[in-house]
């Protein structure tokens, strides 16, 4: 029976340009939810520009424009950037609507007839040169908890600690740099600590990841606090009814946007009701996708708000790390902080959709853009393996069969391989491991390849004899490739389309993995995707360097973007470490590789995976010519990297100062699993 499913990614700021950090999200929201359409079920996303807060005002009283013109621009150019990425949302609104208003009001109104809302009397800290208190995202000093320094007045981004932004050691305004004085503010406050019982359940059931259950477990035993819901004019956003000059936090009306986009897509979409998605007994499901930084908002105040205004909660929530560059913090004195605009400008989007789906482990672990490893993979991957299939076979059928595939397929238990893989596929896409999915395809493409190169249609095209033969083989090839291409299809929704021309089908889904292509008239094959080659990511990362130098930053109140911070340790989970492919490998070859002073260029033999070549940096431990037909343990599941030598496509073991290389004993055979 199909589901019905409501999705949503964080709401992007209206106030800054869309970067790369974003897309990680975006991107994997998009390609699960383009999966369960393609897999059969009703899947709706839906997002919108979180337009409210003190930020949108400043900036646009700097610009001499009203706010509304300021999110308009935003709004205009996120859809534009959303739009080149491939991201499909099914209605991308804004949170400044009638909708929103509307539900802001519902909810704050329920929760307060409830008993939930409170109000009192607090100090806050007041930038007498600009005559405004401060937001919390507006005051800087040093952690209360750990010294860090440089610290936002509402939380730790090295401990973590969550705060009052008067708790704060040494505070500065961001806006003055003077010393804010604390001045009285009668404010509104949702009692969090009432719904603890119900949030301790809540958060312990199937909704989250454990990574993320375990840190809420610290905020439970650090008790649950009275939540200021409330800031004071001047500010952009919606009034507290009933008052003159109080306005809700943008954290109270900001996830309130999702239902508020959803709720306008309803007026569009005769076959959506809004309460069969968020009435309390609705039989949908609802996930939300969201960076590791602001769980805190979803997996407890969210749930507490839905829980009290008598919604129903979220079915779960997947939150993921964040974005590094070449190993580092995304940084813009380093040019590694890119928009989403420079990207487009210089390389195709599904690049960087597949480069992030193959990182993607459906985990709380942040992704790092490796830009030589980036073009290493989609030449291997999307060139080398799933276009290459069509390159090499499709002409024959179009010059020497008139563009017609055969009735009969020369190897049917290949393309049956393929098709029993669907359910393992599907499977891991369903878990957002999007990595391991992937990696399952691109063995299928391996395997495809290989028997094109053994069954080897250009030299039986030359036979006299063999045309019924060597259409049947190119038959095979091109049908897997369109299982392949309907697998890649939440990734790469553009090329698939392309493909799907180029084969003459309607649209792919799941449901036709199993039903051969045969006798079927396909059309003329045009080469789908391009080799990216270093120089062109050069061009991009000076852009991104240019485009940056006339960029300043600005603090914001609130931030639903991934900037690619992290304070994380280094330990990793039984789940990082069962990821690494090890197994035996045989050295088939052994030599130096001119110009390096410690790499070996070795050749090995591992088994069912075949040959790989392997720079390894055991020059001083080794004599080359006494490594032939040694045994050593190999990595086999590393991404390829390219190297001033070649591409690597692998690393042995090894340890010590010299480095002597860990080896299986004998009797081990190459391609044997390590375990």
């Amino acid at each position: 029976m199909a589901r019905d499913i409501l999705v949503t990614s964080a709401l992007p700021y209206a106030n800054g340009s869309i970067h790369l950090g974003h897309l990680v999200e975006y991107i994997q929201t998009d390609v699960w939810a383009r999966f369960q359409n393609l897999f059969g079920n009703r899947c709706v996303y839906v997002c919108a520009d979180d337009a409210h807060g003190t930020p949108i005002m400043l900036k646009a009283r700097a610009a001499g424009i009203d706010a509304e013109d300021l999110i308009a621009d935003y709004g205009a150019e996120h859809q534009k950037d959303f739009s080149d990425f491939l991201i499909g949302f099914d209605n991308y609104y804004t949170t400044h609507s009638k909708e929103n208003r509307e539900l802001s009001e519902t909810i704050f109104n329920r929760l307060s007839n409830a008993g939930h809302i409170t109000r009192r009397t607090i100090s806050q800290a007041f930038d007498e040169k600009y005559g405004m208190f401060l937001p919390d995202r507006f005051i800087q000093g040093e952690c209360p908890k750990c010294g860090a320094a440089e610290q936002y007045g509402d939380a730790c981004e090295v401990c973590g600690a969550t705060y009052q932004p008067t708790e704060l050691t040494n505070p500065v305004s961001v806006l003055s740099g003077a010393t804010p004085v604390e001045r009285d503010s009668e404010h509104y406050f949702f009692q969090l600590g009432q719904f603890e019982d119900f949030l301790h359940e809540w958060t312990h059931g199937e909704q989250l990841q454990e990574a993320i259950t375990r840190k809420l477990d610290e905020w439970f035993k650090a008790g649950l606090k009275d939540w200021d819901i409330s800031r004071d004019a001047p500010y952009f956003g919606f009034k507290i009814p009933g008052t003159l000059d109080k306005y809700f936090y943008v954290w109270l009306d900001a996830p309130i946007g999702y239902m508020a986009a959803f709720a306008n897509l309803c007026t569009r979409r005769d076959d959506l009701n809004f309460d069969d998605f968020w009435s309390r007994n609705s039989e949908a499901e609802l996930y939300h996708f969201i960076g590791k930084d602001i769980v805190y908002f979803h997996a407890l105040f969210w749930p507490a708000m839905l829980e009290g205004a008598g919604y129903r909660t979220p079915t779960g929530i997947h939150a993921h790390g964040f974005l590094t560059v070449n190993g580092e913090k995304m940084s813009k004195s380093r040019g590694t902080f890119i928009r989403a605009r420079t990207w487009l400008d210089h390389l195709p989007a599904e690049y960087l959709r597949y480069y992030f789906a193959a990182k993607l482990s459906g985990r709380v672990e942040d992704i790092d853009l490796n830009l030589d490893d980036f073009v290493a993979r989609i030449n291997a991957d999307l060139i080398g393996k799933y276009i290459n299939i069509a390159s090499r076979t499709a002409n024959f059928i179009s010059k020497r069969f008139n563009g017609r595939l055969s009735s009969e397929l020369d190897r049917p238990e290949l393309f049956q391989e393929v098709a029993a893989a669907r359910e393992e596929i599907a499977g891991r896409f369903e878990q957002r491991r999007f990595a391991q999915g992937i990696r399952t395809i691109m063995a299928l493409a391996d395997k495809t390849n290989a028997y094109v190169a053994e069954r080897a249609p250009w030299q039986i095209a030359r036979e006299e004899g063999r045309e019924t033969e060597l259409q049947q083989i190119c038959t095979t090839a091109l049908n897997v490739f369109a299982q392949l291409t309907t697998y890649l299809k939440p990734i790469l929704p553009d090329t698939a389309a392309r493909a799907e021309a180029f084969l003459n089908v309607n649209p792919l889904d799941w449901s036709q993995l199993d039903r051969p292509l045969l006798d079927h008239d396909i059309n003329q094959f045009k080469p789908l995707l391009k080799r990216v080659d270093d120089k062109t990511v050069e061009r991009m990362m000076a852009a991104s360097s240019e485009d940056l130098a006339t960029k300043s930053s600005e603090p914001a109140d609130n931030t639903s973007e991934s900037d690619g911070t992290s304070a994380e340790d280094n330990t990793i989970e039984i789940d990082d470490f069962t990821k690494i492919d090890l197994r035996v490998a045989r050295v088939i070859s052994a030599e130096p590789v001119e110009g390096a002073d410690r790499l070996l260029k070795l050749i090995l033999d591992v088994g069912p995976l075949g040959q790989r070549q392997v720079f390894a940096g055991i020059k001083s431990a080794y004599d080359p010519t006494e490594l032939q037909d040694r045994l050593v343990s190999l990595v086999a599941n590393l991404a390829p990297r390219k190297m001033r030598f070649g591409v690597s496509q692998g690393m042995v073991l090894a340890a010590g100062n010299r480095p002597y290389l860990l080896a299986p004993d004998d009797g081990a055979q190459p391609g044997d699993p390590i375990k």
